[in-house]
């Protein structure tokens, strides 16, 4: 078919032409552009060193983390030259990580979250730098979004990294936060997950790191009840710095425990030492329910430990248990391994368990064991047989258990599941019980657990008591690694995330610390933030936080004239947040005015002093936990 031509022949061959002209120049101007944008993007330099050599597009689909491992950070040992994690030929020991029980693609908790391991290894890679890259979990409900991560900083700097990423939940909404990584030489010991004893180096004029080094694990608490979709790693805005991510796992919300039993790991100490033997440790819990299990904990370790069978009873008296013992399982297994720094949970087991019933956790060690993480100060009685007797776990008479224990090793906490949920008491000796009357419970958390218990209407709550004698909110008292006679802990600041924001049921906060940093020197301003600090992550973690005012402790030997000014300082600021509705504490209690002398406010009251002037006896912690007011406290 033809089109007849109308009368417009020469006008429209010119605008035809005038067209095709204006076409041939913007296509020309168009492939100008791609030309130079693909030169411009072959051209731009990136420092490799301090992010990934491959970069993600917008709007990339979300894989699996090991999808992302294209960087080599661990080495064997002599043959340094396979990897680099620092950019300065430095790297990691996989002959000091399997030492440690952390096995290539072997699997590790840590914070209550499981990760799985890089499968590490001569000509493999083992780990990403965070670069913005989407992660899919395995488990998309989750309590908190787990990663195992250390910093460096090319060219030298031993400062945290800090770097922002997102959560992106199932129905569109997100989540940011920060991870902020110490450095992998320079980072606390106190903060680690890990501690090994030495670094690699393919330098030979620069044998690199000759101390310890370290791996974090870092925890963000996220909406459980939400599914996630996918997580964002986060963003390093610093180019010289790089957060070098290992595994990324989530703490499962799939079940509601809450913790009934808890003790913080104070040191790792020089035990026994204990070969093929049974420990028998008491503890007393603080809400019932009808399935219980344990944690294990080998918090501070450098080696993994074996515990060749496990069991729970009810108590009788004295290591006798009341009825028989229920063998505990892990994983299906009678044994288990913990790998330094790791943490275990057993199977849950059928126990009717009411609230302030004394249980007998037993443990048989078959290998021998030197060193032990512990909570050095037990003030109840544990037991144990004798070396090279063998597994006395089942045993319900005492008889075997012919040695004492002043300490509890290995055995951080005992929940229950569908528990009404927990609050933690994070301090020093005062709060661990020091000077109280040995198994009697006198501690001033035991006595606020029975007064739950006796008040009509108000929810028997977990009441976990993290005291650790000798603690300090904001310095280290035991260093966070090695063998050690001190047994005081890593700082209050360092240990929360363990201790309290990832315990089971954890939904309250008492703080009540601050003298020993002052009797020690630190400047009261210092210990006025790592108060606020501690509330600012309680607040993160969607946990209230009550504070208390610092007791007097005029006469002891450390607390001078200008202790005092510093404590009353301190209690100054605390006094002055219970007015300021926008401070970051739920409440504060004025323990203080509780424990003072009305004739010589900067002394215990003489029927409330064990004898030291430091520390309440059982009549002064009876009288602190009596001051609570216990509606405020579960927040009705």
């Amino acid at each position: 078919m033809e089109f007849e031509n109308r009368g417009h022949g020469p006008d429209l061959d010119r605008r035809g032409q005038a067209l095709r002209i204006h076409l041939l120049r913007g296509c020309a101007a168009l492939m100008m552009l791609v030309v130079l944008f693909v030169v411009l993007n072959s051209t731009v330099s990136r420092d490799v060193d301090a992010r990934s050599q491959s970069e993600r597009p917008p709007g990339a689909v979300p894989k699996a983390f090991s999808t992302y491992i294209d960087r080599a950070g661990i080495s064997s040992d002599g043959s340094a030259a396979e990897a680099d994690l620092d950019g300065a030929g430095h790297s990691l020991s996989g002959h000091a990580l399997a030492d440690a029980g952390w096995a290539p693609g072997g699997d590790v908790v840590l914070l209550g979250t499981p990760f799985r391991l890089p499968a590490y290894g001569r000509d493999r890679p083992d780990h990403a730098l965070a670069d913005g890259q989407p992660v899919l979990l395995e488990d998309t409900r989750v309590r908190s979004v787990g990663f195992l991560v250390t910093g460096s900083r090319f060219g030298g700097g031993g400062e945290d990294v800090l770097g922002t990423g997102t959560v992106v939940y199932a129905d569109g909404t997100e989540q940011e936060y920060t991870l902020s990584v110490p450095h992998w030489t320079e980072g606390p010991a106190g903060d680690a997950a890990l501690t090994l004893p030495y670094a690699n180096s393919s330098r030979a004029m620069d044998p690199g790191p000759t101390g310890p080094v370290h791996l974090y694990a870092r925890s963000v608490p996220v909406d459980p009840v939400r599914e996630i979709d996918h997580v964002v790693l986060p963003e390093v805005a610093e180019r010289s710095a790089r957060m070098h991510v290992f595994s990324v796992g989530g703490r499962s919300a799939g079940q509601d425990w809450t913790g009934t039993w808890a003790r913080a790991t104070s040191g790792y100490m020089e035990v026994g030492p204990w070969e093929d033997q049974t420990l028998r440790l008491a503890v007393r819990s603080t809400t019932g329910g009808h399935r219980v299990r344990i944690r294990l904990d080998n918090t501070f370790a450098d080696r993994p430990v074996r515990v060749g069978a496990a069991s729970l009873a009810l108590r009788g008296e004295g290591a006798t248990t009341r009825g028989s013992a229920l063998p505990l399982a892990f994983g299906g297994s009678d044994e288990t391994v913990i790998p330094a720094g790791g943490q275990v949970f057993s199977d849950p087991v059928e126990l009717l368990l009411p609230p302030h019933t004394d249980v007998l956790v037993s443990l048989h060690l078959p290998d021998r064991v030197t060193a032990a993480p512990v909570h050095f100060a037990s003030v109840d009685t544990n037991f144990t047989s004798a070396p090279g007797t063998g597994d006395h776990t089942r045993d319900s008479g005492g008889e075997p258990f012919t040695g004492r224990v002043d300490q509890w090793p290995f055995l951080a906490g005992v929940e229950v599941l569908d528990g009404p949920g927990a609050v933690v008491t994070l301090g020093d000796s005062i709060t661990d019980g020091t000077r109280s009357t040995p198994d009697a419970h006198a501690r001033w958390p035991d006595v606020l657990s029975t007064r739950l218990a006796e008040q009509p209407g108000l929810p028997q709550l977990g009441v976990l008591n993290m005291g650790v004698a000798g603690n300090h909110v904001v310095t280290d008292g035991y260093p966070g690694a090695g063998v050690s006679t001190y047994a005081n802990g890593v700082a209050m600041t360092h240990r929360a995330q363990r201790d309290v924001f990832t315990r089971e049921g954890v939904g309250t906060l008492i703080v009540f610390a601050g003298i020993n940093d002052l009797r020690w020197g630190t400047d009261p301003r210092d210990v006025i933030v790592g108060l606020e600090s501690l509330a600012e992550a309680a607040a993160e973690h969607d946990v209230r936080v009550f504070v208390a005012t610092l007791g007097p402790c005029g006469g002891e030997a450390r607390c001078t004239a200008e202790v005092d000014q510093a404590r009353q300082l301190v209690n100054s600021y605390l006094r002055g947040q219970a007015d300021d509705p926008t401070n970051a504490f739920t409440g504060v209690w004025d323990f203080d005015a509780v424990l003072r002398d009305p004739q010589d406010p900067a002394r215990l009251r003489p029927d409330y002093d064990s004898g030291d002037h430091l520390h309440p006896g059982d009549l002064g912690l009876r009288a602190l936990a009596e001051s609570v007011d216990l509606h405020q406290l579960v927040g009705g």
